[in-house]
């Protein structure tokens, strides 16, 4: 449709053509839905995608070898790391002015902790060397390679001069390698010994048990739900007090009351006892393992499961049944044929919600797992907050995010996220 007639273009009230008043009325409120939102869209930068950000350039980031030794890494850049001997005088003597600087800078020892994570002590050798090194006269002291020997006879380790040439480039794969229980060996990349290889095994152990707690929590609470959208809303309504109750209560607290059930002197061997039905020698051990992570984390995640399922099942209209009984089905072959998929879809919002929440979990596994029933996320709390492996525990956490990304893009395509419903 033109704007333009015979007589010339259409013009609005104010004698403006109505085409350009048309397009700056859209302009503004563009404008106005832009600020409305601009709020929330910086909210989200600010605290979703810039940190997921710098864990994703922590993961891969490694310029405090180059830029603490960076006199060093030029002298060792074409050094044979398959000769079997240690670098000449030269390589020593740029090590040493470096670490003239470096301890000025108090920069030393930041440097020998990233190198002890690819070579256990290394720190040592960096923290001895820098005493030394704030007395040295660099045009007197020298050779500076008899200096370095008479620290400690490690500096004529080829495989210390190693690791500072493997890992002086600014950008490394050490600490996914690391992730993944490979390590660079002097022939590439290869897998560390059997007795270190720790993180494979937790990744599939969080897995595996984030997958049993989704499963126990839609048994547990199928039933649950159902109920709470088939009773009078005044009992429904209570009934969902008690479904809530659990979130008023602390996660501590919650978890901790599981360690005094779950013990072998605890509540529940006590009972089973009493009953008869186990001996009080052969008390069933059901915490600080795998179990006691399972049973904790089902009941604390799982208001998560009923909640969706039953605002979905609230809005299946109870005649359904009525009409496949009315044609000779079964209770059994009403619910299944009918009811069953209808609630799917909220079912499936609770499986991604308690999925998604049992994976990064870390304080109840940390409290009830020992050490069978930890996660991945307790590894990544502790380098994060003990070792300090900032790099590796970025590298850790973007794995479970990928990995939780490609398990999403599966259900998506096998079930549909189009046919997930909050209600």
């Amino acid at each position: 449709m033109s704007d333009i007639t015979q007589s010339g273009p259409v013009l609005a009230a104010d004698g403006k053509p109505l085409k350009h008043s048309l397009n700056r009325a859209l302009r503004r409120q563009k404008m106005r839905a832009m600020a409305l939102i601009l709020p929330l869209l910086a909210f989200v930068l600010l605290t979703f995608i810039v940190p997921i950000g710098q864990m994703l350039f922590r993961s891969v980031q490694n310029d405090i070898v180059q830029n603490t030794l960076p006199q060093t890494v030029i002298a060792i850049q074409d050094w044979d790391a398959t000769s079997g001997e240690a670098p000449d005088e030269a390589a020593f003597a740029a090590l040493a002015a470096d670490f003239k600087i470096a301890v000025e800078n108090k920069t030393h020892t930041r440097v020998g902790s990233r190198l002890n994570y690819e070579t256990p002590g290394i720190s040592s050798l960096f923290r001895k060397a820098g005493r030394k090194a704030k007395r040295w006269d660099l045009e007197t002291d020298g050779p500076f390679k008899e200096q370095f020997l008479d620290i400690d006879e490690d500096w004529g380790d080829p495989a210390i001069w190693r690791t500072i040439q493997k890992f002086s480039p600014p950008v490394t794969s050490g600490y996914f390698l690391n992730a993944a229980d490979m390590q660079l060996g002097d022939d590439g990349v290869e897998f560390r010994p059997e007795n270190q290889q720790i993180y494979i095994t937790l990744f599939k152990r969080t897995l595996f048990m984030s997958l049993v707690i989704m499963g126990a929590c839609i048994l547990l609470g199928y039933p649950v739900a159902w109920l709470l959208a088939n009773l009078p809303s005044a009992k429904a309504n209570v009934l969902l007090i008690l479904v809530l109750l659990p979130f008023w209560t602390s996660l501590l607290v919650r978890t901790s009351a599981w360690k005094v059930m779950l013990q072998q002197q605890g509540v529940i061997n006590d009972t089973l006892v009493w009953l008869g039905l186990v001996a009080d020698e052969s008390r069933l051990v059901m915490i600080n393992n795998q179990f006691g992570t399972i049973v904790a984390m089902t009941h604390i995640l799982l208001p998560f499961m009923i909640l969706p399922m039953y605002s979905v099942m609230q809005t299946i209209p109870p005649s359904y049944l009525r009409a496949a009984k009315s044609l000779g089905a079964t209770n059994w072959t009403a619910f299944w044929r009918v009811y069953f998929p209808q609630s799917v879809p909220g079912i499936g919002a609770g499986s991604i919600l308690v999925f998604i929440l049992a994976i990064g979990y870390y304080i109840t596994p940390e409290l009830v797992g020992g050490t069978k029933g930890v996660f991945i996320s307790n590894r990544i709390a502790f380098h994060i907050s003990s070792s300090l492996n900032w790099g590796l525990a970025a590298a850790l956490g973007t794995i479970l995010l990928v990995a939780v990304l490609i398990l999403y893009w599966a259900y998506d395509k096998i079930v549909g996220i189009d046919n997930v419903k909050l209600g």
